[in-house]
């Protein structure tokens, strides 16, 4: 069943009581750095943290008394277990959802905190999603699929619906891409109110399912990937149709181009993003040319990140900034070195936040040491004038750059 304008739009009317219109906001300091007009529709900020929740309430309003006390089951490492299960405690619909094995202790706690009953098995999607199916079957219960469902589909169209309203001359809308039904549904939406205007998906590289399957190639190898959100390896059959037909371009980004723009919209907006709309936000940045002159919106899908994951990613990319750089030096095994660098360090400005100091290893003389010291500095041009400064008071040293 094909989803139509009209679908989008009785979702709409359904659901927009009992879920947020979140906000679509200039992106003032990425609009600047990257020269184009950059809106941001911030799906992070929605019940859950994430836009599955619209699709997941539009399906479970459909259901009959029968099929609500019996109870509902999805299959999801996150957020369609969550919108799910948010939604069906609301309304007092019994809910169990099936997460593969690995799933993060955090990401269980949250949807049994919406008194969801969790299920573990399997690795990952594809091989969880089978036990669903039979589990439902066995126990009576209306699976609830994450982007295969029509309801479902026109559920997350609505968000479009919202794009337009609040920013109504934009040209370009970028969506992240996993199994597709998001973008079948914001394209449905946006192109039923505004048809010309440009509609590009945003793939992992990892999992380029849409994308390899336009182009007739074989599907993705898969992988560990930041952007788990929209890790699947192949879309339903009824979005691709959608794809093929509203769709005007799927691009991909690399696992480092991912992980550069999730930290880029939390660095330059203070917007705590997953790895989907980091996709997003990467295809627009190596396709800068293409979005010149255009206002561009971008659907920031979902916020939920791993907390320890985020702290690593926040030191990487002040690593990738030079705002962290460690410095190595080969000093005289003498009184008073580690000091005379400290203060130099310090009276350049910068934080002295880790130091490493060994004379065992063989890798330099019996009476020389080194020395490892990890700085905070304002950015790469701070760093090479505290070097320069340090190697003009005689001190030999090299940053990881030099390496």
């Amino acid at each position: 069943m094909t989803v139509t304008f009209d679908d989008v739009q009785t979702a709409y009317k359904a659901i927009k009581d009992s879920t947020m219109r979140t906000p679509c906001v200039k992106a003032a300091r990425l609009s600047l750095h990257l020269g184009i007009d950059l809106y941001l529709k911030l799906e992070n900020l929605q019940h859950t943290n994430a836009f599955k929740a619209r699709g997941a309430l539009n399906k479970l309003l459909t259901l009959d008394e029968a099929q609500k006390k019996a109870g509902v089951i999805a299959c999801s490492a996150g957020n369609h277990a969550q919108g799910v299960a948010y939604h069906a405690q609301r309304l007092g619909i019994p809910a169990t959802i099936v997460m593969p094995s690995g799933t993060p202790f955090n990401k269980i706690k949250r949807t049994e905190d919406f008194g969801a009953k969790v299920v573990l098995h399997g690795n990952n999607f594809d091989e969880s999603v089978q036990f669903t199916l039979d589990m439902a079957k066995k126990e009576g219960l209306t699976f609830i699929h994450p982007f295969d469902d029509p309801l479902i589909v026109a559920g997350q169209g609505t968000l479009g619906l919202e794009m337009l309203e609040q920013q109504p001359d934009l040209d370009v809308i970028v969506v992240p891409v996993g199994g597709g039904g998001l973008i079948a549904g914001v394209a449905t939406a946006v192109k039923g109110v505004k048809p010309e205007i440009e509609v590009v998906g945003a793939q992992a590289e990892m999992f380029d399912a849409v994308k390899a399957n336009l182009e007739k190639r074989p599907g993705p190898v898969g992988g560990a990937t930041l952007a788990e959100g929209i890790a699947v390896k192949a879309p339903s059959e009824e979005n691709m149709k959608i794809i093929e037909k509203l769709v005007d371009r799927i691009d991909s980004a690399s696992e480092a181009e991912i992980e550069d723009a999730v930290f880029d919209l939390l660095s330059s907006e203070k917007l705590v993003a997953e790895g989907a709309p980091g996709a997003g936000l990467a295809v627009i940045k190596k396709n800068k040319k293409l979005y010149k002159g255009k206002k561009v919106g971008l659907v920031v899908c979902g916020g939920n990140i791993d907390s320890r994951l985020l702290s690593t990613l926040i030191l990487r990319g002040l690593v990738r900034d030079g705002r962290i750089c460690r410095l190595t030096f080969e000093i005289d095994d003498t009184p008073g070195q580690l000091s005379d660098i400290s203060r130099i360090i310090g009276e350049s400005g910068a934080n002295v936040i880790e130091v490493i100091h060994q004379r065992m290893m063989q890798s330099v003389s019996l009476k020389k040491a080194e020395l490892e010291v990890v700085i905070e500095a304002r950015d790469r041009h701070h760093v090479k004038e505290i070097v320069k400064t340090l190697r003009d008071a005689g001190f030999k040293v090299k940053t990881d750059s030099d390496v």
